[in-house]
């Protein structure tokens, strides 16, 4: 026998285990957080769309059904519980969340999540009466309201620190409700609410909304960030999930599942929009 004809048996019968090897950190199994503070349904709720994300990104990846899952959290401490999992390897969180959290819990931002019908970058908008407010000035003793309200740092700094430094008397408050706090807006009480994209988009809709106006908006911003979790996943095995997420959308079998978490795509993290974001976050620590 040759040594070339040796030298091909030889790689022949290592074929098996190199296949073992490039497959054993899909098949050991690591999860995704999936975490919104304030927004709609629950964990248990949102288990069946979580099973088909989880899913298609693992056959997109060309893993086991049994390499991903992932989990839903609408409170801030469930996410955060979550996340100290040691098979916690991705979390798909808020901005507002991985602003808050990115320093903590290590997540290294790697694509961003475009909600269904809407825009890569959007802005927060602060809502108020009908004249009520024109600086930041005239919150003092107000009430602001908002989904990012677990983040005051977000609020303050990410959100309105381009419009100028919000008064020490205004109480941000956290919440999934606007809707009763638009209502004492419109007739005059000192709330303000603070609105993602979705939610401004529907004030026209209310039968109070000529009683509110817009008063200032944020600039445009991502709405979700698909993050690492510390170094828990070795950079190819997140170059194969990232590379499969954005598949998703060209992928017809992955349709149902995308529509089920409400995202038309994953992309690239707008690298601008992030560090523009992400230094206003800091400057509202100083």
């Amino acid at each position: 026998m040759s040594a070339k004809r040796r030298w091909c048996d030889r790689l022949l019968l290592l074929a098996p285990l190199v296949l073992l090897v490039a497959t054993t950190c899909a098949a050991d199994g690591f999860l995704l957080v999936v975490c919104a503070p304030g927004y709609p349904g629950s964990t248990a709720e949102a288990q069946p769309a979580m099973d088909a994300l989880a899913g298609a990104v693992a056959e997109a990846a060309g893993w086991s059904p049994d390499a991903l899952s992932a989990a839903y959290f609408e409170t801030e401490e469930g996410g955060l519980k979550a996340l100290t999992a040691p098979d916690a390897g991705l979390a798909l969180v808020t901005l507002p969340f991985f602003l808050e959290h990115r320093a903590a819990l290590g997540l290294e931002p790697e694509l961003q999540a475009v909600p269904v019908g809407r825009h890569d970058l959007e802005p927060w908008a602060l809502v108020a009466g009908v004249g009520a407010v024109s600086t930041p000035a005239d919150l003092d003793g107000w009430t602001l309201v908002s989904l990012a309200g677990h983040s005051e740092r977000f609020v303050r700094g990410v959100a309105l620190g381009g419009w100028g430094a919000l008064p020490d008397g205004v109480t941000v408050v956290f919440s999934g409700a606007v809707l009763s706090s638009l209502r004492k807006a419109a007739r005059g009480d000192a709330v303000a609410v603070l609105l993602d994209a979705e939610q401004t988009a529907a004030v026209d809709g209310l039968p109070f909304s000529d009683e509110l106006e817009e008063v200032v908006r944020s600039p445009p911003l991502p709405v979700s960030v698909l993050c690492s979790v510390g170094d828990r996943l070795p950079r190819e095995q997140l170059e194969a999930v990232s590379a499969a997420m954005r598949a998703l959308a060209g992928r017809s079998e992955a349709a149902d599942a995308l529509a089920g978490v409400r995202i038309e795509r994953f992309e690239a993290v707008d690298r601008e929009a992030l560090d523009r974001a992400e230094a206003a976050f800091a400057e509202a620590a100083e």
